[in-house]
């Protein structure tokens, strides 16, 4: 990493650290900003830096939502001990799943994503724990470490920042290593992969597992946030959601994920107000984004500046 580029994340950290004491910022918002700025994450780990198309995620995220919000809820739980539980909850699901799914390729492989995705959100329906239709609400936020009262919007803001910072830095020492350069070689071209002698399904297991519990880790966290847990969380249209926040923002880049989930997540809440025509409102600025910035934002942005220098 260049001098500029740990310059910019140093000054994008500041930015997000000063956030609590500026009026203009409601802090839940911004909170369902860094949730879903890691669960694009996540998934950009996957999509963007292993070529591997999951319509399914949103099972990993639910999961973990139910888990922690269930625990905390109904157990007394702990939250960071509830969202352990969750993140190891849909790591084991992403690992039952991976195995399952890297048989297959391309179209395949999604389909059997989202065909197994949507068994869990047909459990998250039946099983009595879930709460059905209604979820889980009221989930308690309780004290971090038993110190930090979280039921305070500006400690809750700061414990979700430090742990998508975590996620986030997490995934960058991912993709820098040397295991991070075999997923990229796995997305440019597997058959030389092979040939070079990797164990490719391995390696699309270990990537897959890693995009699940950290797909996990950011539904655990949105369940403290909004203090419930739904169906919603499990639905394909949050797969949906995912996929169209990396998109934007630039697939198999760093930061392209962090700003697809702002758009998306701005637009839906900006645009709430207008009542059904937000949708055709979203689905427009959406085709503008994507004939305008074919690469996403942060990809065009990104092919600018090498192409200046």
């Amino acid at each position: 990493m260049n001098q500029k580029t740990k310059l910019l994340y140093g000054i994008l950290v500041l930015i997000a650290l000063l956030l609590p004491f500026q009026d203009f910022i409601y802090l839940v918002f911004a909170m369902k900003v860094l949730c879903f700025a890691l669960f694009a994450c996540a998934f950009n780990l996957l999509l963007g830096f292993t070529g591997l198309l999951s319509f399914g995620h949103a099972a990993f995220f639910g999961t973990s939502a139910y888990i922690t919000a269930y625990l905390c809820k109904e157990a007394g739980f702990a939250p960071e001990l509830g969202i352990v539980l969750g993140v190891l909850g849909s790591g084991a699901l992403g690992f039952i799943i991976g195995s399952l799914a890297i048989r297959r390729q391309g179209i395949y492989f999604a389909m059997v994503t989202l065909a197994l995705s949507q068994m869990i959100y047909f459990l998250a329906v039946q099983m009595p724990f879930t709460g059905g239709e209604d979820g889980i609400q009221g989930v308690p936020r309780g004290m971090l470490f038993g110190l930090i009262d979280l039921k305070n919007d500006v400690a809750m803001y700061y414990f979700v920042l430090a742990v998508f910072l975590f996620g986030f830095a997490l995934i960058m020492r991912a993709v820098n290593s040397p295991f991070g350069q075999v997923l990229k070689a796995i997305r440019e071209n597997e058959p030389r992969a092979i040939s070079l002698g990797y164990d490719v399904d391995r390696f699309k297991l270990m990537s897959f597992v890693i995009s699940a519990a950290l797909s996990g880790l950011a539904g655990s966290m949105k369940s403290l946030v909004f203090q419930l847990a739904t169906l919603t969380d499990v639905h394909w249209h949050m797969s949906g959601e995912v996929v169209l926040m990396t998109l934007l923002g630039g697939m198999g880049t760093i930061l392209g994920p962090v700003v697809g989930a702002g758009i998306v997540v701005g637009l839906q809440n900006y645009l709430a107000n207008i009542g059904s025509w937000s949708t055709i409102a979203t689905g427009f600025i959406f085709v503008i984004c994507v004939l305008a910035f074919r690469r996403g934002v942060v990809g065009e942005i990104v092919a600018h500046y090498k192409n200046k220098n």
